[in-house]
């Protein structure tokens, strides 16, 4: 329409919401469907943690708070930093937003300008892109695919830089592939950013918690500390403690840069629910036995699911080391036909055509910049995902 912003016409919706939703409409239409495509832990939230946020709501902690979060947080968060990512921040350098996205909407649009750029290693999640779109920035992508288990090298990194670029984006844990980085792996790429000062870097480390097979998380930061001057290190609640309805996200990083995402904040949504930031404050500085659970049931549900989709489907699944995502290759049965007779070109065509048939709901991977695959999140129940595992198995057998 014409009144519409060139910005707003630079951007695509969120592929990831839009089969979600289609899924929850077959569901609401007496569908028998299982939906593996939203990225949300299945677990309550912990006790003591709904409990925090009520005891807020009793004591009448319900008003406007600090535009970047009240102090208490940002308290708790400096010393999560120091706690498990031995990084050393202060209150002026911590900012507290309504999830992790803000944070990266805040910090792209507050240093963004046309002819920028930003590196963002493929796949990536699907919101990185757009939010660079958005800013009238250029997003370039650095292939980090299946034969470097989707993993980003410093070769590619070093072939991607220019002196236009402003920031790399990094999430690890990956979503969508689960790819983590070990320490090893960070410093090579460290090596290579140290050469370059113009770069900036936005770390995602919103799925810390979840690294498997007794694997450790790193982040930038950590591993080389000259590069914490010009790092973003984002984190929040919403997979660590299955808050993602609390919509708390959390970050530290250069003071100006801090300033800035602030003013920005401060003139669109204001401060995060003061509720939910009474409530992380316990998130952080409550109990964290939990989780070694909760990463023993994703782990088992992850082994559960790459066994089956290898098994003679004629799908290729790598085993990923964190999150809670697999991010297996279809090409093998594209170019064919589904049992009903549905031409399978695209992966698109084919995670389509499995919902359409089977009510299984994943993404398609030309969503995360990787035509030829899909991604399923095990964030579900053992029942639901041996139930899905074999939809998707009868799926693929009637492939011609």
């Amino acid at each position: 329409m014409a009144f519409l912003s060139d910005a707003i016409l630079r951007i695509a919706p969120s592929a990831t919401i839009a089969i979600t939703r289609k899924a929850a409409d077959m569901k609401r239409n007496g569908r028998d469907v299982i939906s593996l495509a939203a990225g949300e832990p299945d677990f309550d939230t912990p006790l003591n943690v709904r409990e925090a946020a009520i005891r807020a709501m009793a004591e009448g902690k319900t008003r406007y708070t600090n535009v970047d979060g009240i102090p208490e947080l940002k308290a708790a968060v400096a010393r999560k930093f120091k706690r498990d990512n031995n990084i050393t921040t202060a209150a002026e350098e911590i900012m507290i937003a309504a999830g992790g996205k803000q944070i990266i909407f805040n910090a792209l649009l507050a240093t963004l300008n046309r002819g920028d750029e930003v590196i963002i290693p493929v796949p990536y999640w699907v919101s990185y892109p757009e939010i660079v779109r958005l800013a009238d920035a250029t997003p370039v992508f650095a292939v980090a695919d299946a034969s470097t288990g989707f993993k980003l090298s410093a070769e590619a990194l070093e072939a991607a830089i220019t002196p236009r670029t402003k920031w790399l984006i990094l999430n690890t844990p990956s979503n969508p592939t689960g790819a983590a980085y070990t320490a090893s792996e960070l410093k090579a790429l460290t090596d290579v950013l140290l050469r370059h000062p113009q770069v900036h870097i936005l770390t995602d480390d919103i799925y810390e918690v979840l690294v498997y097979d007794g694997g450790s998380f790193a982040t930038v930061a950590q591993v080389e500390p000259q590069l914490q001057p010009r790092t973003l290190t984002m984190n929040g609640v919403s997979k660590s403690h299955a808050m993602t309805g609390w919509r708390i996200g959390y970050c530290t990083g250069p003071k100006e840069l801090i300033g800035a995402m602030t003013k920005l904040q401060s003139q669109s949504t204001t401060n995060p629910s003061s509720i939910a930031q009474w409530a992380a404050v316990e998130a952080l500085d409550g109990p964290q036995e939990f989780l070694a659970g909760w990463r023993n049931k994703f782990q088992e549900r992850r082994d559960l699911v790459v066994r089956g989709l290898n098994a003679n489907t004629g799908l290729d699944c790598l085993t990923p080391e964190g999150a809670f995502y697999v991010f297996p290759s279809v090409k093998n049965l594209l170019g064919k036909t589904s049992k009903t007779g549905t031409r399978l070109d695209t992966d698109e065509d084919f995670v389509m055509a499995l919902l359409d048939e089977t009510g299984v709901a994943l993404v398609h991977g030309t969503a995360f910049g990787s035509p030829g695959s899909m991604r399923l999140s095990y964030a579900a129940s053992n029942r639901e995902l041996e139930d899905a595992v074999s939809r998707i198995q009868d799926f693929c057998a009637g492939v011609r």
